[in-house]
């Protein structure tokens, strides 16, 4: 019961650290996100942010490279989603002009409103027409080298410890036909940290550990690769996660 109050205690203290630290910057967010060629100084304070706001509540990032990773090259970023801090993760490791993908919601988030209406892409993926849309806009990003951050889950498991579950094809697809390299992202203990938005379980402080796997080619491939493509990322992901939840074999 005390660990759970704590927790919960835990979560209320991250969320003002997130939400006190983004409006001490929102004159930062508002002016660079007034213009596309503002983007790349725009990712660099939301990386700021992303450090800060969790460093308040005792919440560090971790991130092990199978190689280094050239960030002046594009690329499709693909992490499994287990988290609330996946994202600030993300916003840390991708040291380059990037843009997410993420549910249509967002558009409408008091915080995540300002990022998702200019910086990043919005989708309902229940509409044909929206997905169209969305991917064609990033199929415009990637050309002028933006890298996508995309979850192939397309959202936080429902099953509590999380597991990873079926991607969707439109990353891969993406990435053939572009031919931009794929890099897979796993999630190693995050969700024990917060799990989803953490109203359920809370929170508590404590590293959040990835592993960054090499980039997975696709200038070989052709558009009927895709399914291929996308089993191989599965499989490069759940072979660094043990059955039953999200917890990485890496020290």
């Amino acid at each position: 019961m005390m660990k759970m109050i704590l927790r919960k205690v835990h979560i209320c203290f991250y969320v003002v650290s997130v939400a006190l630290s983004y409006f001490l910057l929102w004159p930062f967010f508002y002016y660079f996100s007034r213009k596309p060629e503002r983007f790349r100084a725009l990712n660099g304070v939301r990386r700021f942010w992303a450090i800060m706001s969790s460093a308040f509540a005792g919440i560090f990032y971790k991130f092990e490279y199978e190689q280094a990773i050239d960030w002046g090259k594009t690329y499709i970023i693909c992490p499994n989603h287990t988290s609330n801090l996946d994202i600030s993760a993300m916003c840390i490791l991708v040291n380059s002009n990037c843009s997410f993908m993420g549910k249509q919601e967002l558009e409408d988030g008091l915080v995540t409103g300002l990022f998702f209406r200019t910086v990043d892409i919005p989708v309902n993926r229940d509409s044909k027409m929206s997905s169209f849309r969305a991917f064609k806009k990033a199929s415009d990003r990637l050309q002028n080298g933006v890298s996508m951050i995309i979850f192939p889950e397309g959202g936080i498991s429902d099953t509590y410890p999380p597991q990873l579950g079926p991607f969707k094809n439109g990353p891969f697809r993406l990435a053939i036909d572009l031919k931009i390299p794929v890099i897979p992202v796993s999630s190693a203990n995050a969700w024990q940290i917060l799990w989803d938005t953490g109203t359920k379980h809370g929170s508590r402080p404590g590293l959040c550990k990835f592993k960054v796997h090499k980039p997975v080619e696709t200038a070989h491939l052709t558009i009927d690769d895709a399914d291929a493509l996308r089993d191989e990322v599965f499989e490069i992901m759940s072979r660094d996660l043990k059955p039953g939840g999200a917890v990485s074999t890496f020290a």
